[in-house]
């Protein structure tokens, strides 16, 4: 080798660790404990075994596991091997999960307790064979029978993972990762979110969600404390916040509602930085979460962006406005991460739309935190790329300081008679309401308007409201046509992040319209 060169794979972060900061601790799940050092050896072990097993570079080897120590151990040991890792969503079902397994074409499947069985339920459906490691007890034996090995890529522009999206339009999509791409995502946290060695990560974010944001690696990069938590609850989260001395989670606006609304008489001992994607939260959410302790940040992004690639970066200037002022500021999307390569807003002609805060467009990103390709699907990468530039399909606008504001998803803005309704700016001034805890504005078919919004609403334990008081609350703060012809009062369907799921809503609506 005739230079000094080191591929960028995310890696090396918990080589760091381990020879850094080897008797820190690294993870806790319940009683299990480990050190850094400790974590790397059984991680290097894992690799070891998965090579044993017939795994060489590039072979593809899912993992169905909550937020366990097994899943975190996959983000390392699989690249160790040369492999690539493929996470799985837990709550999809056999026939889902066969899908993708016989699409990445894994040869190897981890299945931790309790989704043992369905896993080998996914299994009898896939064609062609594959090695299922399944349990703790076949677990923990491979582990202690693996040499440790570190054979991974030294092309740092090879997959690391391929994260699988939700498919809520058709077959999900396989979204490939690269090694340099998990590297400076891993960093952009780390940095954006200011972890450093006495931080402690509750994982509340699903693990198997775009490798966790990138959070799986960016702890380790800081040297930080993973905290394993398999369900999210409000009394565990804010247990872990009093008894592991908590510092940073994610969750989604729905997750920060719940926690908010049973939150303890007594708020967190310390300030929590918590980030929230999704849809974007409530003003008068974010006021509450703060009362309890929680900072939130508000991130955006996408699957095909290894998690957040906009950041609502603070600025201090704000700390001086009144208390509605700094809520409607955060809850802006904000601007690209550190290695976001460009965040534009843009007209249907491909042109920048003005930063009048009023004008319309398409988010469009590019950068090393934009997918490579989708695996096997060369025709939706090039749907998905033009001129350079990844469109997400979400539409914002643009404010002078440069920050964007989503106002809708594409697919989801309603237009009524000629005018474009947004369905997030309904959902807020539902969640205006004290009694309302969660809210979902779909579009339904109106046979003179064309179409129409309808509102889904969760009520918070113990609350009452009825649909004329909340359509008369409406009318004090929107136009009359964009108020929701009709009003539903149910539990809302949600993928495994806590993101809702509006086109089962307006299933839901085709399947039963109106009398």
């Amino acid at each position: 080798m005739t230079h000094a060169f080191s591929a960028l794979t995310p890696v090396r972060f918990l080589d760091r660790a381990a020879s850094v900061h080897g008797e820190r601790t690294a993870v806790v799940d319940g009683p299990r404990t480990l050190t850094y050092r400790e974590l790397h050896d059984r991680c290097r072990s894992l690799a070891g075994a998965l090579v044993d097993r017939g795994v060489q570079p590039g072979d593809r080897v899912a993992v169905l596991s909550h937020n366990t120590l097994e899943m975190l151990e996959a983000h390392y040991g699989v690249p160790y091997a040369g492999g690539v890792l493929v996470p799985l969503n837990a709550r999809l079902s056999a026939t889902e999960i066969a899908f993708i397994l016989d699409h990445s074409g894994a040869r190897v499947l981890i299945a931790t307790d309790p989704l043992t069985s369905l896993a080998l339920e996914a299994v009898a459906l896939t064609p062609g064979p594959m090695t299922v490691i399944a349990g703790a007890e076949e677990y923990e034996a491979i582990v202690a029978s693996g040499a440790p090995v570190d054979i991974s890529s030294h092309d740092e522009l090879a997959p690391i993972a391929i994260n699988y999206t939700s498919g809520t339009t058709g077959k999900p999509k396989g979204v490939v990762y690269t090694h340099r791409g998990a590297y400076l995502q891993s960093v952009a946290m780390a940095f954006h979110s200011g972890m450093d060695l006495n931080s402690v990560y509750l994982w509340t974010l699903p693990m198997f969600h775009c490798n966790g944001w990138c959070f799986t690696w960016a702890v380790t990069a800081a040297g930080a404390t993973h905290v394993c938590l398999p369900k999210v609850e409000a009394d565990a989260i804010w247990a872990a916040i009093g008894d592991a001395g908590v510092t940073h989670l994610c969750a989604a606006p729905t997750v920060i509602s719940t926690i908010t609304s049973d939150a303890p008489t007594t708020t967190s001992p310390r300030r929590v930085w918590v980030a929230t994607g999704g849809a974007p939260p409530a003003p008068a959410l974010l006021a509450r979460a703060r009362r309890c302790g929680l900072d939130v940040t508000h991130l955006y992004g996408m699957t095909e962006t290894y998690g957040p690639a906009v950041i609502n970066e603070w600025d201090r200037a704000w700390d001086a406005a009144p208390e509605a002022e700094r809520n409607r500021l955060n809850a802006r999307q904000g601007v690209g991460n550190i290695i976001t390569g460009g965040v534009r807003v843009v007209d249907e002609a491909g042109g920048d739309v003005p930063a009048d805060a009023t004008t319309i467009g398409e988010i469009v990103l590019r950068g090393n935190n934009v997918t490579a390709e989708y695996y096997r699907d060369p025709a939706a990468t090039a749907a998905a790329v033009s001129d350079g530039w990844f469109r997400t399909g979400d539409l914002a606008v643009r404010h002078s300081d440069g920050y964007i504001e989503i106002r809708d998803r594409a697919k989801d803005l309603i237009i009524s008679g000629g005018e474009n309704i947004s369905s997030i700016e309904i959902e807020r001034a539902i969640l205006e309401h004290p009694a309302v805890l969660e809210a979902a504005v779909v579009r339904v078919p109106h046979e003179h308007w064309g179409e129409r919004p309808a509102a889904f609403v969760s009520l918070r334990p113990g609350a009452e409201l009825s649909s004329g008081e909340l359509r008369a609350h409406l009318l004090d703060r929107l136009a009359k046509f964009k108020v929701p012809d009709r009003i539903e009062f149910a539990t809302l369907p949600k993928t495994a992040t806590g993101k809702i799921q509006k086109f089962q809503l307006e299933q839901q609506l085709i399947a039963h319209p109106p009398d």
